[in-house]
């Protein structure tokens, strides 16, 4: 049998403990719109087609019912990670505004293919990335 295509990653997901700090960083600091606003979970806009799920750590573990199936329950502990893509020519600016904002960057990396990166963490500790191109084969621009 032919393995069918994957065709991205539609979502991303972090665990919290203090959802309304979680949402004043996603949507103050970083300008995410939210697009859905729960008690266990907000989305997030993150780009076209791509979706941030931010849940409320230690309200996820149970299988959740909807009128269309049923959600298997997650959960994780730790700090997670993920990586926005920004243009390159953005990362000055995004490092500037960063340093306004007061958050703390604590990594910088410049990658063997010429890519660069930010890395800071969310009020929760999750450790974010702003990534420049190219930084892995599949990501040029």
């Amino acid at each position: 049998m032919k393995r069918p295509a994957i065709a991205g990653i539609l979502e991303t997901a972090v665990y919290v403990d203090d959802m309304d700090a979680a949402h004043a960083f996603y949507s103050e600091v970083l300008g995410l719109k939210r697009m859905v606003a729960g008690e266990r979970l907000y989305a997030y806009d993150a780009g076209p087609a791509q979706t941030l799920l931010v849940f409320h750590r230690g309200h996820t573990g149970d299988d959740v019912e909807t009128r269309g199936g049923t959600v298997p329950g997650h959960d994780t502990s730790g700090h997670g990670h993920f990586a926005f893509k920004i243009a390159s020519d953005e990362m000055d600016a995004w490092r500037s505004y960063l340093q306004e904002t007061g958050t703390l960057i604590i990594s910088e990396v410049t990658w063997p293919a010429g890519g660069h990166s930010l890395y800071f963490r969310d009020p929760d500790g999750n450790v974010l990335e702003l990534a420049s191109a190219p930084l892995w084969p599949n990501f040029l621009a």
